[in-house]
């Protein structure tokens, strides 16, 4: 979906595909018609974007058969679909049945990493609207924390400095700019939006809301900073994490505790857990937690639980409530569906939660003075 800003800008909403499961371009093609389509219809939008995730196999098979890229390009105009972005963090098996920190591998020291991530900036140029001229790619936050040495740190360095030089000839032979954005998670090398101004020195940055809320960061004080230090933000991830009062009963937190992605939670206090199983174990239970489990956003969780939706509407109100807009990708990234205590019951309730993420958020633009464009 389209939205104007009061500055005249345009800013793009979508929801990502990473909450698919698909490692071949057949997969991302059923996908569109499955589950996208269905989307947009509830919505009663004559166009929807989608934040495509393209594994590494699919990226191969678009950029060495362009017929496979018109293909795909055909399906998206057939089911009424655009995409201006593109999710470039997992690699490849996302949705296996343990992920984990297999996620964070092949990192930014590595040659796998950054040809992928310019083999996705490539595809994108052929993929975006005719009458939009940029996108953007979101990426992993350089590594896990560990072992990060300073032989990895140069070596990441070479890699974006290639990556940043590509991405001008790219610009420069087919007049679109694609933006890639590193985007900061709890356990990694650039956790918060601080760590992101001295580490990626002005490098873009895809914000995500539930990172931000597991840091315990203020969203208008994170868009601040990296505003001064000239650090663009290409794309904002929508998203909630899980939260917690200190003192509640933390057993309510147990069914969330699944085996396929990690679950990093912090304390108030600053204590810190990799996965949300360790957390319950050893964290201060009179202190109030975060989580990294992304809920829907239209929809509270069971208490003594919350979600830290109103952390997302201060992202919100920080990029989109000033005289301009701070991103023009606004991305609903709730992959976790399947993976909550009680999942959707099948493609059409899966369709209807990712609806109304989407109609939640659309809701939140408007209320901050952007114009829906139905066209």
């Amino acid at each position: 979906m389209r939205f104007r800003h009061p500055d005249g800008s345009l800013v793009h909403l979508a929801y990502c595909t990473n909450v698919h499961p698909a490692e071949d371009l057949d997969g991302v093609i059923a996908q569109l018609s499955r589950y996208a389509r269905p989307v947009r219809e509830r919505l009663g939008a004559p166009r929807l974007g989608v934040g495509l995730w393209l594994a590494r196999r699919v990226a191969d098979t678009l950029i060495t058969d362009r017929a496979e890229l018109v293909r795909l390009r055909k399906a998206l105009d057939h089911n009424g679909l655009e995409v201006v972005t593109l999710n470039g963090f997992p690699y490849e098996g996302f949705q296996d049945a343990v992920v984990k920190h297999n996620v964070y591998h092949p990192d930014w020291t590595t040659s796998e990493r950054v040809r992928y991530t310019l083999d996705l900036a490539r595809v994108l140029t052929l993929l975006l609207p005719e009458d939009v001229d940029g996108g953007s790619v979101s990426t992993l936050p350089l590594a896990w924390r560990a072992p990060w040495t300073p032989q990895q740190v140069a070596m990441a360095d070479r890699r974006r400095d290639r990556l940043n030089r590509e991405l001008a000839g790219l610009a420069a032979a087919t007049g679109r700019t694609i933006r890639v954005g590193f985007e900061p998670e709890p356990g990694c090398v650039v956790e918060t939006t601080g760590q992101a101004v001295r580490h990626l020195a002005g490098q873009g940055v895809c914000l995500d809301a539930c990172h931000l809320a597991v840091a315990f960061e203020d969203p208008a004080e994170a868009v601040d900073r990296l505003v001064a230090a000239g650090s663009p933000i290409v794309k904002l991830q929508a998203s909630c994490a899980l939260e917690l009062d200190g003192g509640a009963d933390r057993e309510a937190l147990r069914a969330f505790a699944e085996p396929r992605f990690l679950h990093q939670t912090r304390a108030g206090g600053g204590a810190a857990a990799d996965d949300l199983d360790a957390a319950l174990d050893r964290l201060p239970a009179d202190e109030p937690w975060r989580v990294h489990f992304h809920v829907p956003l239209h929809a509270a969780p069971e208490p003594p639980l919350r979600s830290t939706r109103h952390v997302l509407e201060d992202a919100l109100a920080a990029l989109f409530g000033g005289e301009r807009a701070l991103t023009p990708h606004v991305e609903v990234e709730t992959y976790t569906w399947e993976v909550l205590p009680d999942p959707p019951d099948g493609p059409d309730a899966l369709a209807d939660g990712i609806a109304a993420e989407l109609a939640w958020t659309a809701d939140r633009l408007t209320a901050l003075g952007l114009k829906r464009e139905h066209a």
